[in-house]
C-alpha cells in the first residue's frame, strides 16, 4: 500500500519553463502571496507578465466587529496593489465579491473565462479545490472556479459573445494541495519579496501574521514561520525552500 492517496502520481521534478504570462486567481487580498508570492516574484524578475484576480472584496477580513465595512474594502484594496508591485505584478483584477459568500455561478466562471482569454497566460495558480477539511468556503468556490473557468476558457464553443479568441494555459498549479507534486524553487530574493508582500497586509497582521505588523518580534516569528513552511515543502524536492503545488494539464 502507498504511505500516501497519491504516491502512485509522478512527481514533477523540474520547475516550469519561465513563461511569459501567469494569473494568480485567489479568493481573498493576501491569499497569492501565501500561496504562491515567490513563485511569482521569480517568474516577473525573469519577464513575466502576471495578474492577480481577486475574487471576493475581503470585507470580513478583521476581528473588530465595530470596523467601517467600505474602509476595511478600500485598505485591502490599497495593501493587494501596494503587494502585487513588490512582486512585479502588473495588473490586479476585482471580481468584487462579498467576502465570506463567493458562489460557484454561470456569470463568475464565464467572467474568468474572459480574464484568461484576454490576459492569455501560459499558467493558471490558484487554491486547490479539492483539498481536505479546508473549512473556508471561499477557498474552495474560488478554486473551483479557476478550474472551471480555465476548462471553458480554452473551449472555441463557450461564450462566443466576448470576441475573444479562446485560450489554453499549458499548465494550472494548485497551492495548497494535500499532495503536492510540482514544486517551484524560491531563492533568497523571491523568499524576501513574499515576505516584504504579505506584510504590506497590515489590515490582515492580527487575522493571519501573528500580529507581524506590530513588533519586531512578531515580525521575526512569522518570518521563522514561513521560512519554515517553505523549507519543509522543498525538503521533499530536493530545494533549499519551495513553493508547492498540484499540477494540472488543461
Amino acid at each position: 500500500m502507498p504511505s500516501r492517496l497519491y504516491d502512485q502520481i509522478p512527481r514533477t521534478l523540474e520547475p516550469l519553463p519561465q513563461p511569459a504570462d501567469v494569473m494568480a486567481i485567489s479568493a481573498h487580498p493576501d491569499d497569492a502571496e501565501f500561496g504562491a508570492g515567490g513563485t511569482l516574484f521569480r517568474w516577473t524578475a525573469g519577464g513575466a507578465r502576471a495578474v492577480i484576480v481577486v475574487a471576493t472584496d475581503g470585507s470580513m477580513g478583521s476581528w473588530d466587529p465595530q470596523i467601517d465595512r467600505a474602509a476595511l474594502v478600500a485598505e485591502r484594496r490599497r495593501e493587494q496593489v501596494r503587494a502585487a508591485a513588490v512582486l512585479g505584478v502588473g495588473t490586479v483584477a476585482w471580481l468584487g465579491q462579498p467576502d465570506g459568500e463567493l458562489q460557484h455561478t454561470p456569470a463568475l466562471r464565464k467572467s474568468l473565462a474572459s480574464l484568461i482569454r484576454k490576459h492569455r497566460p501560459n499558467v493558471v495558480l490558484s487554491h486547490d479545490p479539492w483539498q481536505r477539511y479546508q473549512m473556508h468556503p471561499d477557498h474552495r468556490t474560488a478554486g473551483m472556479l479557476a478550474v472551471d473557468a480555465t476548462v471553458a476558457a480554452r473551449e472555441p464553443r463557450f461564450y462566443p459573445d466576448q470576441q475573444l479568441e479562446p485560450h489554453r494555459p499549458a499548465a494550472v498549479l494548485l497551492w495548497s494541495a494535500d499532495e503536492p507534486d510540482h514544486a517551484e524553487p524560491v531563492d533568497q530574493a523571491a523568499f524576501d519579496a513574499k515576505v516584504a508582500a504579505l506584510l504590506c497586509h497590515t489590515s490582515q497582521s492580527e487575522t493571519t501574521m501573528g500580529g507581524a505588523s506590530e513588533s519586531g518580534g512578531a515580525r521575526s516569528r512569522f518570518v521563522e514561520q514561513i521560512d519554515g513552511w517553505m523549507r519543509e515543502a522543498g525538503a521533499d524536492f530536493g530545494m533549499r525552500r519551495a513553493e508547492v503545488f498540484k499540477r494540472l494539464t488543461p
